[in-house]
């Protein structure tokens, strides 16, 4: 695990999109293709703005997965992670060799299954959320499923971060349940980023890094486990940790 510290939210989307950026070059370049692996959230906005911008990306050889929506949510609904990423970042780089959206569906989960098991998932930008999930998988997450993607209950923590951020208007209005590519499936990426500004992600940070074991408690305890795992601060999040 490598830890990155940015002075701030702007600072943090820039370097890490520079070194994702620098990833997808380099297997294209030795592969011809890169499959990555999104993640949505405000937590991203700067990350994925910074990264439309890099040059010399080949993007109609990358091809995208993301890791959740809510079920039950239309596309045009704002909260909608497929809105989110078609017009943050498929829109921006178009054309690329292929997007896989999850659409909240029993068949989509079967379909995308298969498109994610084709081939090894290069490179996963992994948020980490105000309660210590990555993707949709809250406390106490599923760490035995070898599933690539299932159905899970959002507790009132996530659903109160998705209304702080603005997505919705009050917490009745947050979908109780959404599709989530597994805690199992993600530790499969090739690489993880995980950019996690912001003074609300400060405890979670705290508790994924201060925690001595691996805990479906804090699921972010997870992806320290990974062998090329980058976690991206600013001065805000990691408040808590810089003594560490």
């Amino acid at each position: 695990m490598e830890i990155r510290v940015a002075d701030d939210r702007y600072a943090l989307g820039k370097s890490a999109a520079k070194h994702i950026a620098q990833v997808l070059r380099d297997v294209i370049a030795e592969k011809g293709h890169a499959r990555m692996v999104l993640s949505t959230g405000a937590s991203q906005f700067d990350t994925l703005e910074a990264l439309t911008k890099e040059e010399g990306i080949a993007w109609n050889c990358v091809e995208m997965f993301h890791l959740d929506e809510y079920i039950g949510l239309p596309v045009t609904h704002p909260a909608s992670f497929r809105k989110y990423l078609q017009e943050r970042f498929v829109d921006r780089v178009a054309p690329l060799a292929a997007v896989h959206f999850v659409d909240g569906t029993q068949e989509n989960i079967v379909a995308l299954t298969a498109e994610l098991r084709r081939a090894p998932i290069d490179i996963g930008l992994i948020g980490i959320g105000e309660n210590g999930h990555i993707a949709f998988n809250d406390p106490p997450a599923d760490f035995d499923t070898k599933e690539a993607y299932i159905v899970v209950n959002l507790n009132d923590t996530c659903k109160k971060q998705q209304m702080g951020e603005g997505w919705f208007a009050t917490i009745e209005e947050v979908p109780k349940q959404a599709v989530s590519m597994t805690a199992y499936q993600i530790m499969q990426c090739e690489r993880i980023v995980s950019c996690v500004p912001y003074a609300v992600k400060a405890d979670a940070v705290e508790k994924t890094l201060r925690a001595e074991q691996v805990t479906n408690l804090v699921p972010a305890t997870l992806l320290k486990t990974h062998p090329d795992f980058i976690l991206y601060l600013d001065r805000d999040s990691a408040a808590r940790i810089l003594a560490l």
